[in-house]
């Protein structure tokens, strides 16, 4: 596995890493079993990168994950976390230094370590941003040795430009795939001269970039693919990267002619958000061990050329940008 150096932080991690939300929920069931498995193998290919939130089954991931550490030996691998989705209603005066110190105390329990090695603020109310107290607090678990760094996680690339400008904002996640390119322009390029950790998330756009989806897929209640696709309980573009979902499937027609044919789309898709240098980690979700698996091989596999690169980003520009480039 290819690694990266991970922004300011200075640690090399694995340039794909374990996507930890839906071993937790909102992915339809995963038994214990299969998210255990998930995890294993996602370590035993390489992955040194675990990314996963507090209200991902309200501690059910983080808690796997501790579980799944404590059955291996060998050094730990990097593990960031969330916090502020507790939070209900999730609005900007929920962020107090109490709530926050009690989620980051949270979060340390559930993974079982006494030092977390990097707490994101999970996409929080837009206002956050411009509330230099929030930071503060951040600052001071900093110093009190509850974490060793802190970032974001964002919706909207004009909330990852502003928090960059906090000093101790040492990465920030966001989703950046096929489907969402904007990030490229001028996001990208403010984080490598602050020398930001990029964390890509919603690689596969919610499984849409994997080629396995088709007008007729179902999908289960209990999946946001499912009763979230406007909205209706988070940011809809968390769900299929906010692409109409019709409209997705066209362009993965479109896309699947330049796929080879010794390799997935779904690798494909992963190999070409790897095309950007300012990416220190991309983050596919697996809710079993060969979903683990086949995302690690993306890895294995060679830089697109130019050709194809040109190629997809007429796509984008013709078929999926109307609906998201200035949305997000």
């Amino acid at each position: 596995m290819r690694t990266r150096v991970f922004g300011r932080t200075g640690r090399s991690v694995s340039e794909i890493g374990f996507g930890a939300w839906a071993i937790g929920g909102t992915w339809g069931e995963v038994s214990l079993q299969d998210a255990k498995s998930a995890v294993h193998a996602a370590l035993d290919a390489g992955m040194t990168f675990i990314d996963t939130a507090d209200v991902y089954g309200d501690g059910r991931s983080e808690k796997i994950i501790a579980a799944v550490l404590k059955e291996r030996d060998g050094e730990r691998p990097y593990i960031a976390t969330k916090i502020g989705r507790r939070l209900s209603p999730h609005v900007a005066e929920g962020y107090t230094a109490r709530n926050l110190n009690e989620f980051v105390d949270r979060s340390r329990d559930n993974l079982q370590c006494e030092t977390l090695d990097l707490v994101q603020l999970h996409c929080p109310p837009t206002e956050i941003y411009y509330t230099p107290d929030v930071f503060a607090v951040m600052d001071e678990m900093l110093t009190a040795g509850k974490i060793h760094s802190y970032g974001v996680s964002v919706e909207k690339v004009e909330e990852g430009l502003k928090a960059i400008e906090y000093p101790n904002v040492s990465s920030v996640q966001l989703i950046y795939n096929i489907f969402r390119q904007r990030p490229a322009e001028l996001f990208f390029r403010e984080a490598g001269r602050r020398n930001i950790g990029i964390i890509a998330r919603v690689p596969l756009a919610s499984g849409l970039l994997s080629g396995k989806m088709n007008a007729e897929t179902q999908f289960a209640a209990d999946d946001h693919r499912s009763f979230n696709r406007n909205g209706e309980a988070f940011d809809k573009g968390e769900t299929f990267s906010g692409v109409p979902y019709a409209i997705a499937l066209d362009a993965v027609e479109d896309i699947r002619r330049y796929v080879t044919a010794d390799i997935t789309m779904a690798m494909f898709a992963l190999r070409w958000i790897l095309m950007a240098e300012a990416v220190s980690v991309v983050i596919p979700g697996a809710k079993n061990q060969f979903q683990a698996e086949a995302n690690a091989r993306a890895g294995t596999i060679a830089p697109l050329n130019n050709e194809t690169m040109a190629a997809i980003r007429d796509i984008y520009q013709q078929k999926i940008a109307p609906w998201v480039h200035q949305c997000w």
